[in-house]
């Protein structure tokens, strides 16, 4: 039988409804069967907490007295990088940031790197961040220097704004070449000396939804400890890549566009992170609600690890190409087992994203729907799927004269 959100809200409201995270829902289905299941749970919570580059804050720091014009000038803080040519005192620092005119900014393998994402951390923490300005004055906005400190408890506004998050499935990393090479998808040694993989698995939000049934424009969801929402497909949002008979994509697919206010979220589940001869990052906790609405959306969630494959890509040659020639697919389980074969070798794995604290996110957004205090969200719009004509690009670079 069929349900709607807003009936699955009624049951909310009314603390009758049946939540299940991604992982409970597996057992659940096998046991009692997929039409049986969808009678009765109402919502599984999901989750993933990894290193989300394309993460950033934004915020209106409030005027000074004289008022300054911080756009088209310079803002740091902490010493990072930060961008105001939005308006007077709109302020937004993207993770990974850094100091242009630090000396440093080759990010020599083994250094540590105070960046953006390491900002959003500290703001969301309440502590009190550096703010340095040079402007160069007008006459409504006449001082030129501004040197202060913030807090977010002071700020006007202050937003989480990530363009791309949540990523649908991701490469395998490994480096065939005879040097160790440094990575977003971290350090990877020479001569297959490692793999490291970047995904919750069975409890990923878009491999539990994979074809954008529930999951849409306007979608509340659990973002950094607080409530956030889906804005729009992420940049670099791939619908269109192979898939397999349970609609897993093979490879990198969709992404999420999220926004949600950093005053409600927690510096525990925004961790600025520095990786080895790459730079800064910020580690996101996200948590969407699957509604259950049908048999079909039940049989989604109830994926295995065993049914989830990505391809195992030599970063030396392959990068950026993510639909990059293959070196061969593994699943998910066999990367949790913590070892898989490649050309013939045993590779030790690794995870760059945190299973325990995908479960404990999908965990305590199942709370906050048990306890009433998170409805579901009507999308306002579907995003892109395998059939639109929506894919993503390479640049295409033209010669300059």
């Amino acid at each position: 039988m069929a349900k709607t959100i807003a009936e699955i809200n009624e049951r909310i409201k009314k603390g009758e409804a049946v939540v299940v995270t991604a992982e409970e829902i597996i057992d659940i289905v096998e046991k009692e069967g997929a039409e049986k299941a969808a009678e009765k749970v109402d919502v599984v919570t999901t989750g993933t907490f990894g290193p989300m580059c394309s993460s950033a804050a934004y915020f209106n720091i409030g005027h000074s007295k004289p008022r300054i014009k911080l756009g088209g000038g310079r803002v740091l803080l902490n010493g990072v990088e930060a961008y105001a040519g939005l308006a007077a005192v709109d302020v937004i620092i993207g993770a990974t940031a850094l100091d242009p005119e630090d000396p440093r900014n080759k990010v020599y393998p083994g250094e540590f790197r105070y960046g953006g994402g390491h900002v959003i951390q500290d703001l969301a923490a309440g502590k009190d961040v550096r703010l340095t300005a040079r402007a160069y004055g007008t006459d409504c906005y006449p001082r030129r220097e501004l040197e202060t400190y913030i807090n977010i408890r002071d700020l006007n506004e202050a937003v989480l704004f990530n363009p791309r998050n949540a990523y649908q499935n991701y490469n395998c990393a490994v480096n065939l070449s005879d040097e160790i090479i440094y990575t977003y998808m971290g350090a990877l040694k020479p001569d297959l000396g490692n793999a490291n993989y970047c995904s919750a698995g069975q409890l990923s939000p878009l491999l539990n939804d994979p074809l954008y049934k529930t999951i849409g424009i306007g979608t509340r969801i659990f973002l950094g400890g607080g409530v956030g929402y889906v804005i729009g497909p992420g940049t670099q949002h791939a619908p269109g890549v192979k898939r397999g008979e349970n609609g897993v994509p093979l490879a990198p697919a969709g992404t999420l566009a999220l926004q949600g206010d950093l005053k409600q979220m927690s510096p525990k589940w925004l961790v600025g992170a520095s990786f080895q001869g790459y730079g800064a990052t910020l580690v996101v906790g996200v948590g969407v609600p699957i509604p259950v609405l049908d048999e079909e959306i039940v049989r989604y969630t109830a994926v295995r690890d065993e049914e989830i494959f990505t391809q195992i890509v030599d970063y030396s040659v392959a990068y950026p190409n993510l639909q990059a020639e293959s070196l061969g697919k593994v699943s998910y389980a066999e990367l949790k087992s913590g070892s898989i074969r490649i050309q013939g070798k045993e590779v030790p794995t690794a995870p760059l994203s945190s299973y325990p604290k995908a479960r404990e996110i999908a965990e305590i957004l199942k709370a906050w729907i048990s306890e009433g205090r998170f409805l579901l969200t009507e999308p306002l719009a579907s995003l892109p799927g395998p059939e639109d004509d929506y894919a993503f690009k390479p640049l295409k670079e033209k010669a300059v004269v």
